[in-house]
């Protein structure tokens, strides 16, 4: 029987976030797995994953804050803003300055309002605006209000008419790198596409803490839901009766948890679900037991 519980996956290049997914299902044995967060195929780096019931549990882990590595080129648009795309432009960079371009980069700091790369997952009429894309389709997206919390220039590299900028950014869950790359470019006037992203951290999951599949092929461990539970939220150790309640997910009028969300866990040690309070006493947000 699969384990409850999180995998963090260093994902390859070339694969898509569902390649991951199935991979994980055969070595997990089990369907119930599911992803927080896209990750396109030309990037790599951390991949959260629910097994079984944990599956429920990655809506709650507070995954939205998301952090990169990438490279940014100047000098040449593409269709799809990062390298796989076919060129739409040339416009020589060599002359951009560097203030240019860390004025560039400030403009596109804070909260700011994007529009989705055309080839994104986003519906547009019920059907991914990709498909639509491919499909010979014009696909025009909103902007959408994002937060790029830390935009930083870590290196220019100047190839003739070219320019590399190797970046670091934290920003909301919803932001498009490319995006970044394509509207960064956009404002120097000589456009801009993604020549490689690397996330390098999903909420508290970094690096440090995944595994790259070939790793797990060899040794697939997951992360026990309780562990998981307990080391992201405040815990609360019930008796055996109040446990029963908690099981059957019924409100408890007396318990009074604090501000939060809160991990119920049981006098075995199983978690049992996730509570917070209200002005009639704990409520349950999301039961796991069973």
């Amino acid at each position: 029987m699969a384990v409850d519980g999180i995998v963090i996956v260093d994902k390859p290049a070339g694969m898509t976030s569902h390649d991951v997914v199935s991979r994980v299902r055969r070595l997990a044995r089990t369907r119930r797995v599911g992803h927080a967060g896209t990750l396109d195929p030309m990037a790599t780096g951390v991949l959260v994953l629910g097994v079984e019931r944990a599956t429920r549990l990655l809506g709650h882990l507070a995954l939205e804050d998301k952090s990169y590595e990438a490279t940014i080129r100047l000098g040449v648009a593409t269709q799809t803003d990062d390298a796989e795309g076919e060129v739409v432009s040339r416009t020589p960079a060599g002359h951009v300055t560097t203030e240019q371009i860390h004025a560039g980069v400030a403009e596109l700091t804070g909260e700011i309002l994007q529009v989705p790369s055309a080839v994104s997952a986003v519906k547009v009429g019920g059907e991914r605006a990709y498909r639509k894309v491919r499909a010979g389709q014009r696909v025009e997206l909103p902007p959408r209000r994002v937060v790029v919390s830390r935009f930083d220039v870590r290196e220019i590299r100047r190839l003739g008419d070219e320019v590399d900028l190797d970046v670091v950014v934290d920003c909301s869950s919803g932001t498009y790198i490319r995006a970044l790359a394509r509207d960064l470019g956009a404002k120097l006037g000589v456009g801009g596409h993604l020549r490689a992203l690397r996330r390098t951290r999903v909420g508290r999951y970094g690096l440090d803490r995944a595994r790259p599949l070939a790793e797990l092929e060899e040794d697939f461990q997951v992360q026990p839901i309780a562990e998981v539970a307990a080391e992201t939220f405040p815990r609360y150790d019930l008796d055996a009766e109040t446990a029963r309640l908690v099981g059957f997910g019924q409100r408890l009028p007396h318990v009074r948890l604090g501000a939060g969300r809160v991990a119920m866990f049981g006098p075995d040690g199983r978690f049992l679900a996730l509570y917070e309070d209200t002005e009639q006493g704990a409520r349950p947000v999301a039961v796991f037991a069973g």
